[in-house]
């Protein structure tokens, strides 16, 4: 059975994608600082040495400061599914936070290669995370994956981001990059914020509302990197959102209603306060962005829920 070792995997994309990936079949190792910590029960495993948690997601120590992996759970991989980063949203945008949010992507980046060029190993491909943070304010068209990286502090952020996993290609290995949309899931991210004010009653739309925003739903970026592992044809960087984008005022009054029915106000936040509250921050907030996956799916990838209607449904209970 193949076995998928991950970066940054007890996220909220990896922490689906582990379970996603064992369902279809996979072992996972999931790198982690604190692997005995970090595994739901601390059972040593006699034949590899790591921490195994249930089924078969195990956990392998790795540490970006010191630039090491356990070699070991770094020989057993076929494939590299390389999430690492800190939080974008998670705190303000301070040059020092900034620092952290690019260099967290960078240099682990420079440490997988570092592995793959050292340690024997029997990788067959690194399919790697990116976001369409890389794109600017929509131009008149949907961005596609042939686009330049904007000059905003995200778009630089994704082409360095990119960048540095590129050498991997230099080895022989495939590497494909996917650029997730905003992620819709119960378990955190953007949802879990827009949730907040509704369940008291208020739908906040975010300054004119009109902002295009491309999203997906976990399942279906889960989905996207098993078919990413799966395709051997597959290269490159492609686009991972919904079919339909939708303005960020939809997305609101849609889940609003989906949650409270007609029994909501709605609430609008100037955009001139977001600035005050947010700062550099809010440029992605207030930013329209409309974002084709038509790459992606002329492969034969198919969403599971390419509306949003669809996706909250399923969401919203």
């Amino acid at each position: 059975m193949p076995t998928v070792l991950i970066t940054g995997g007890t996220g909220l994309i990896g922490t689906a994608l582990s379970q996603n990936l064992i369902n279809e079949g996979y072992d996972v190792i999931v790198l982690s600082r604190h692997p005995q910590e970090t595994a739901s029960r601390h059972n040593v495993d006699s034949e590899r040495n790591f921490f195994r948690s249930s089924g078969n997601i195990f956990y392998a120590g790795w540490d970006i400061r010191k630039m090491t992996i356990d070699s070991q759970a770094f020989k057993q991989a076929d494939f590299i599914v390389h999430l690492a980063g800190a939080g974008v949203a998670d705190r303000p945008w301070t040059e020092a936070r900034k620092k952290e949010i690019v260099e967290s992507r960078t240099r682990s980046s420079e440490l997988v290669i570092k592995y793959l060029k050292e340690v024997p190993n029997k990788v067959r491909a690194v399919i790697s995370v990116s976001a369409i943070g890389w794109y600017g304010p929509d131009h008149g068209k949907p961005f596609v994956e042939t686009d330049p990286a904007s000059n905003d502090f995200l778009g630089q952020t994704c082409l360095k981001w990119e960048q540095s996993i590129e050498p991997v290609t230099e080895l022989g290995k495939r590497l494909v990059k996917l650029r997730s949309g905003i992620v819709l899931s119960n378990d955190g991210g953007a949802l879990k914020e827009f949730k907040k004010p509704i369940r008291f009653g208020i739908a906040t739309v975010l300054g004119d509302g009109q902002q295009m925003t491309s999203w997906v739903h976990i399942d279906d970026l889960c989905r996207a990197f098993v078919f990413a592992l799966e395709d051997p044809h597959l290269v490159g960087a492609f686009n991972v959102t919904a079919p339909q984008t939708v303005t960020s005022r939809e997305l609101t009054l849609q889940l609003a209603e989906k949650m409270n029915g007609k029994k909501f106000i709605k609430a609008k936040i100037p955009a001139r306060l977001l600035k005050m509250v947010m700062g550099e921050m809010s440029t992605e907030v207030l930013k329209s962005a409309t974002v084709s996956s038509e790459k992606i799916r002329s492969k034969g990838f198919v969403f599971r829920f390419p509306s949003l209607e669809g996706a909250l449904d399923n969401l919203i209970d």
